[in-house]
């Protein structure tokens, strides 16, 4: 099972910098997407991707342009949960998960903090009460695989300057306590269960071209309960391709 997550920064804008053929040179067989920023209808290529061999569920934000999570899947899912009952989180389409025989996926897409001190108050918020939703989710759903982008930065080791950034929303402490927290309570980071190497980031600013100096931050994530920790046969960042101002994020597992 090849899982890939993509926050494509607007799905009409990826698609416009030729994303369908790598979403067919990528051989997914499911696509976690964040920031679709559109809804299905207004999408006039649609039919192409139903030509790739892809099932696609969408859940867009109520606020036009904005947010959104959608699943792109070569398998039928038995299952396909939109959001996670929190009126707040749903209206801005913070979530999707589709259930299959033995496996469950999720798009989330964790909110920035980094607009002012309102939206950093709804993250922490999102975190808390998001984060009692995963633990709950995780024990109904054993084999959970929770791909998106979080919004943090887990460790020095995955922002380009952990001292400049320390009071940066999604590298704040108590952010990274969160994710510890998180992980600690049943989750691996499959990238990093794999590979402990440094600079190896998923997101860099549009500003001081800080892609061509890879000047990064690493906040997309394909987390899965500890129960598939050993069916980890790849996990890597795919930083060639260049669609947003994040990269997709790749986790293969041995089902």
């Amino acid at each position: 099972m090849k899982i890939v997550t993509y926050n494509i920064n607007g799905i009409r804008s990826a698609i416009s910098k030729n994303w369908l053929s790598w979403l067919q040179a990528s051989d997914a067989d499911v696509v976690c997407l964040q920031e679709i920023k559109a809804t299905p209808d207004v999408l006039t290529d649609l039919h192409l991707v139903e030509h790739l061999g892809y099932q696609h569920y969408w859940y867009p934000a109520e606020k036009k342009g904005y947010s959104g999570t959608a699943i792109f899947t070569k398998h039928t899912p038995k299952h396909i949960e939109y959001g996670c009952g929190i009126s707040d989180f749903d209206r801005e389409g913070r979530n999707i998960r589709v259930d299959f025989e033995d496996l469950s996926v999720m798009s989330v897409y964790f909110p920035s903090g980094s607009s002012g001190e309102e939206r950093q108050g709804f993250k922490f918020r999102f975190l808390n009460e998001f984060g009692e939703y995963l633990n709950q989710l995780r024990w109904a759903y054993p084999n959970l695989v929770v791909s998106g982008d979080y919004n943090i930065c887990h460790r020095p080791i995955d922002i380009h300057n952990p001292k400049s950034n320390a009071n940066s929303s999604g590298f704040l402490p108590e952010e990274r306590e969160w994710m510890e927290q998180f992980i600690q309570s049943g989750f691996v980071d499959s990238f990093r269960h794999m590979n402990k190497e440094p600079h190896n980031y998923t997101w860099w600013s549009f500003r001081a071209n800080a892609r061509a100096k890879n000047l990064g931050w690493r906040i997309d994530y394909n987390m899965i309960t500890d129960p598939l920790r050993d069916k980890i046969k790849r996990a890597a960042i795919l930083s060639e391709a260049r669609h947003s101002d994040h990269c997709p994020v790749l986790l293969e597992l041995a089902l």
